[in-house]
Order: structure tokens, then sequence, then C-alpha cells
């Protein structure tokens, strides 16, 4: 996995500027944390595996990126590669002499009871929604421990503190996630933050993985009260902008219209 994109050097990046690396750029909360982090003058290399998306993504953004000194810059990436997202840390610190924080955002939600025996997908879930996580804090962690500092922000999910009908296998990836995610919280020097974002329904492209018909149903009412992605973008931005010492722990953003 190489980058595919001429990326600035750490001189040419403006004071207050992060490295931002974000998982799951091409669409819905990826895609909008790394436009509104671009958009505030962080360098954010944006991975995904729909490389067309990604480019897309770096085009619409460029204007409004470059005003503020930052800027989206596609690279490939599939999480459940471990070699793959290793080479994503790797090149981006090679190109701009650090990596200021990973936002673990990438996932997949296709709902279904446990009864429909559906085992792919299952599977897929645990590979994207828990390997994929493990394998961004393995490749994070050795460069934030050599530079004393770093972020690791995990975008988990409301999933993470409750469990639904047709959402076990799902709500369990995500408790797996908030578990792994504080635990290296409780594990890191203080130099390193950690943050989990729990979003509640947020328009995006997750839903329409879901295979089941009961679950799709469900989802299509559920998600009459998403709200827009650019909400946990916030929470994000928010985050990663606090002083060196304070480490925001956890935020849930959930839509007004569901308790």
């Amino acid at each position: 996995m190489r980058a595919m994109q001429t990326h600035r050097s750490a001189q040419e990046e403006p004071a207050g500027s992060k490295v931002v690396l974000v998982t799951g750029a091409s669409s819905g909360i990826g895609e909008a944390v790394a436009a509104r982090l671009a958009a505030e003058g962080h360098v954010v290399v944006a991975g995904a595996r729909r490389t067309d998306r990604l480019k897309e993504l770096a085009e619409s953004t460029a204007e409004t990126a470059a005003r503020a000194g930052g800027g989206v810059h596609p690279a490939r990436l599939d999480v459940t590669e471990r070699a793959d997202v290793d080479a994503f840390v790797r090149d981006a610190r090679e190109r701009h002499g650090r990596v200021d924080a990973v936002v673990d955002n990438a996932g997949v939600m296709p709902l279904s009871r446990l009864d429909s025996l559906l085992v792919e997908e299952w599977d897929r879930m645990i590979d994207v929604n828990i390997r994929g996580l493990l394998h961004g804090i393995a490749a994070a962690l050795p460069v934030f421990t050599a530079q004393g500092s770093g972020h690791v922000v995990t975008v988990a999910s409301i999933a993470a503190h409750e469990v639904a009908p047709t959402g076990a296998v799902y709500c369990g990836t995500k408790h797996a996630a908030w578990a792994i995610t504080e635990g290296l919280r409780i594990e890191s020097d203080p130099g390193i933050r950690v943050t989990t974002v729990s979003p509640g329904v947020v328009e995006s492209e997750l839903a329409d993985s879901i295979t089941d018909p009961g679950a799709a149903e469900a989802m299509r009412a559920y998600r009459a009260y998403a709200i827009g992605p650019d909400a946990i973008a916030g929470a994000v931005s928010y985050a990663l902008a606090q002083p060196a010492d304070v480490d925001v722990n956890e935020i849930v953003v959930r839509p007004a219209g569901l308790r």
C-alpha cells in the first residue's frame, strides 16, 4: 500500500497542523471526519479500499483545505490486512516525519438475527470492526511511543453500550472496540491520548450491507431519526483539539429524537 498523492514535508505544514490518519474514509463518518479536519488545517491521510471515492474527496475538499493549510491525501487501505495498515502508518510517518493521530473508523454493519446463521457476515464484522482496530493500534502504538505523543480515536457505536434485536454480533464487535480502546487508555503513558466516540444512528452507507430482510426493515424505521455524519466529525475534532494535558476519553453522540 502506497500513498496515492505527493505529500508536503513536515517543514511545509502550518503551525498547529496535525498529521491525522483516518480509516474508512471513502464514505459516511470517515469521509466527514477527513473533510472537516482538512478544512481545519490538518494534513489528513485518508485510507479506504475505494480509491476512486478517496480521489473525489481530495478534489472536492482541496480548495477549502488549502485555504487553511490542510489537505486530504488518499491511500488505498484494507484494515483487515495487517501489512496494509502497517504501510499506511509507516508511509505517513516517512512523508511527514510524524503521525499525530489515528482515527480508527472503518466498520461494517450487516445486522441479522443469530438464527439467520449468516456466519460469513459475522466473520466480516469481526475482521473489520475488531481486527481492523487492533491492526491500527499495533501499527500506531510503536510510533506514538517513540514520539512520546499521539492520539488514538476509535469510532465505536451506541451499540457498544446496548444490545438490540438483530444486533448481537455487531453490538459484540462494538463492545469489543470499546473495551480494547479503554484498555489502551489505561495502559498508555500520559503522552498518548485515547478517545472513544460512540455515534447513535447516523446517515451512512452502513445499512446498505444488511441482507437480512427483517433487520433491513427495522433499520429503515430506526434511521428516520438519523443525524448527519458531520456531527460525529465535530466530536472527533473536539477531542483532537484539546491541549496535550487534556484527554477526552469518551463521547456519545446520538439523535435528539431517540432516547
